[in-house]
């Protein structure tokens, strides 16, 4: 049932893809708004408590009506992990902007690019160069990928019915809201932040690897051990190094923004990025989530045959 619900959840995410801002989302991320407010005092501890709040119903909710499905039949439940895999996944959130950025440098549209790119990742992007704009690109959509993807499935995966899909959906909407308006007379933002970190330690790193296996896996290994450390994001910079070394590509870099150079470390290796490495960013990517796929069905047929 794992792999079908993922299967049938990739496929129809590919035939109606969900936006970004979807009513369900945009729900939880008004109740979030409204348990801040109310319980935000400036303590871990209060942001400890508005997370339980915030996270447990859902989750419990979700996987209770997988529990009541799968007495009735077990074709609804399927279907109920499905629906929640479709909300909770999203291939074509980065995909469809890696398409759209593809087609316009191909076309020469620079401005276009420039444009998708500044929507996509909300940075500043009219200084930049083809080259840029295609390194920006790629890492926008590693970073995505995993966390639209590859970190859902590893926590649907591992948990029962719909339950990791949801926690990890949900934990990163309160990470990216709460972890990262962390300071001295606010702390409360302090366990979103950190769980967020615990819940990526070993999805992240399984996801580099299969980055390597699909890709160049001499120069990805190289990369994820010599230059990971030095991106600001432990996280981030794992899942960029080894992309850059299975691509045979370098980002990370300086980029010029603001009228002024962002200095970044280097990542990978071989030739700079540009806008055929779009395509085989998203080659490396697909690669990866079948490998996944048939990993998951491994286990599968070993834990039946067991």
């Amino acid at each position: 049932m794992t792999l079908l619900s993922l299967i049938f959840a990739l496929a129809l995410e590919q035939l109606r893809p969900l936006g970004n801002r979807n009513r369900v989302w945009l729900l939880f991320t008004r109740y979030a708004n409204y348990l801040e407010r109310n319980l935000n005092a400036g303590s871990w501890r209060h942001g400890l408590l508005a997370w339980f709040v915030a996270i447990l119903p859902p989750v419990l909710v979700g996987l209770g009506i997988y529990y009541a499905l799968s007495a009735v039949s077990p074709i609804l439940a399927l279907a109920w992990n499905v629906l929640v895999l479709y909300l909770t996944m999203g291939f074509r959130h980065f995909s469809s902007a890696f398409s759209e950025i593809s087609l316009a440098l191909s076309e020469g549209r620079d401005f276009d690019a420039r444009t998708l790119l500044r929507q996509w990742t909300g940075q500043a992007t009219s200084e930049l160069s083809v080259n840029e704009i295609a390194r920006l690109s790629i890492e926008q959509g590693v970073v995505d990928s995993y966390r639209h993807v590859f970190g859902t499935m590893f926590w649907f995966v591992l948990l029962p019915g719909p339950a990791g899909a949801l926690l990890f959906r949900l934990s990163t909407i309160l990470g990216n809201k709460w972890g990262e308006r962390i300071g001295e007379d606010d702390q409360f933002g302090v366990f979103a932040g950190k769980l967020i970190d615990w819940l990526d330690w070993i999805p992240v790193r399984l996801t580099a690897a299969g980055f390597a296996v699909t890709g160049d896996f001499e120069d990805a290994v190289y990369c994820w051990r010599a230059q990971a450390v030095t991106w600001g994001h432990h996280a981030a910079g794992i899942l960029l190094a080894s992309a850059a070394g299975a691509i045979g590509i370098r980002l990370g870099d300086p980029l010029k923004q603001d009228y002024t150079i962002k200095f970044r470390p280097e990542l990978g290796i071989g030739d700079e990025a540009d806008p055929q490495a779009l395509k085989s960013a998203v080659g490396l990517v697909w690669r990866t989530v079948v490998l996944w796929l048939f990993v998951v069905l491994l286990a599968g047929v070993i834990r039946y045959l067991s």
